[in-house]
């Protein structure tokens, strides 16, 4: 009979495979972070080498990053599709006199976690381990700000034992029906 680990089992075991993704991720040519709605990559480059040194190309679905001549830091299909005309890449110089590209991918899709930025990637992340940062409900687009606040409105109407929203739509239907049929009866209906 096995038996649910503990408390204590379940944070050490996810302490180790945080710090086991930590290490491969360290072994990748390239840091990368992101949110609900972009990545962000940065490769570390020489010092001495300038924006014509340097080929990035970005599609839709695919991501190259490479000094020119040499084989490639990053060169494979994307995780999930990105718009290309909001990503863009620039080379910075960083302290220690080096200098790293940093390449900024929006996600087409904005209520997704990537677990790699190309599939070939040799170590991917577990998603159902990120841990969103605190959004705000201004921080939404209009489309899915409204479905939020609608599914909030919602959680709080049936907590409360009241009607949801679809529900009150219904009734307020159903009375403007009743009031254009006066001589229809109603009293015998059951509405589920």
């Amino acid at each position: 009979m096995s038996t649910s680990p503990t408390p204590s089992e379940r944070e050490r075991s996810d302490a180790e495979a945080k710090a086991r993704e930590k290490e491969e991720q360290a072994k990748l040519p390239y840091k990368w972070t992101q949110t609900i709605k972009d990545l962000d990559v940065a490769v570390p480059v020489a010092g001495t080498l300038r924006g014509k040194d340097i080929e990035v190309v970005m599609t839709k679905t695919k991501l190259k990053v490479a000094i020119k001549g040499q084989e490639p830091f990053i060169d494979g299909d994307l995780t999930h599709a990105i718009k290309v005309d909001e990503s863009a890449w620039t080379l910075e110089s960083v302290s220690g006199g080096g200098k790293e590209v940093s390449i900024h991918l929006d996600k087409s899709n904005k209520m997704e976690w990537w677990n790699a930025v190309v599939t070939n990637a040799e170590y991917k992340i577990d998603t159902s381990k990120v841990v969103p940062e605190n959004s705000k409900l201004g921080d939404l687009d209009g489309e899915t700000r409204g479905m939020v606040e609608k599914m909030m409105y919602d959680q709080r109407q049936k907590e409360m034992g009241k009607p949801t929203s679809e529900e009150e739509g219904k009734m307020d239907m159903l009375k403007k029906f009743q009031a254009q049929h006066p001589e229809m009866d109603f009293s015998n209906a059951k509405f589920s």
